[in-house]
């Protein structure tokens, strides 16, 4: 899986050529050290995606990018990272949105998919599990539930990505979190989909060749 930009995420990372310098640096490490690709690749091509807890909007920019048939919601807690990508200048024009979101609560759908990309960790358990319980309740019938996170494993793996996550949350302040870390193995979370209504659940490791132990969870809404 090929790291260097695609010519999606390449008019995504443009968007933001306007940015602040420190928000333009965020956004181009967090294009390299995410699998944003595969991620995309369990959406649907079509209707109306959430993304919850968009940051700065990269993932949902590349997105609306990939799949000219979807419109693109994205909404965060953090109003500063919104306001940058509000201010973005995206080619997906009226097909990408970006709003800050109450803290705990979910746009109400229905949804076509709703995903969130390294989110959960950054809550304690209770509040990642009433999270994904909400996301589940706005989709609708048949849309999926497409959660890219951080595993339990590799140990020494999830170890250097605690360390990293320590150091953004608790000393450089850019990213918005407990400064608890719950890091859930994704056997559990699936339960927890399982829980919410959700089937056909899927997992998929995409930690390979990279330090971070990304993985990636599907959920189905019955139909």
């Amino acid at each position: 899986m090929s790291r260097w930009p695609d010519a999606a995420a390449r008019a995504a990372l443009r968007g933001y050529r306007a940015a602040p310098p420190g928000d333009r640096v965020h956004v181009a490490v967090r294009w390299f050290s995410c699998p944003f690709p595969p991620v995309v690749e369990a959406l649907p091509s079509q209707g109306r995606v959430l993304e919850v807890g968009c940051g700065h909007g990269l993932f949902s920019a590349y997105l609306a990018q990939r799949r000219t048939g979807l419109h693109v919601h994205g909404v965060d807690i953090d109003e500063e990272k919104i306001a940058v990508a509000a201010k973005s200048e995206f080619p997906a024009g009226g097909r990408l949105d970006f709003a800050v979101a109450d803290s705990g609560s979910v746009p109400s759908g229905p949804w076509d998919a709703v995903v969130l990309v390294d989110v959960l960790y950054l809550l304690d358990e209770a509040a990642q599990r009433a999270l994904l319980k909400s996301c589940a309740s706005v989709l609708a019938p048949g849309g999926v539930l497409v959660i890219k996170d951080m595993a339990t494993r590799p140990r020494w793996k999830a170890r250097w990505n605690a360390a990293q996550e320590a150091l953004s949350v608790r000393v450089l302040k850019i990213t918005e979190g407990s400064p608890e870390f719950g890091f859930v193995d994704p056997d559990e979370r699936a339960r927890w989909l399982v829980s919410a209504g959700l089937q056909r659940v899927r997992a998929r490791r995409l930690d390979r060749g990279r330090v971070h132990p990304h993985h990636l969870l599907v959920g189905e809404a019955p139909r």
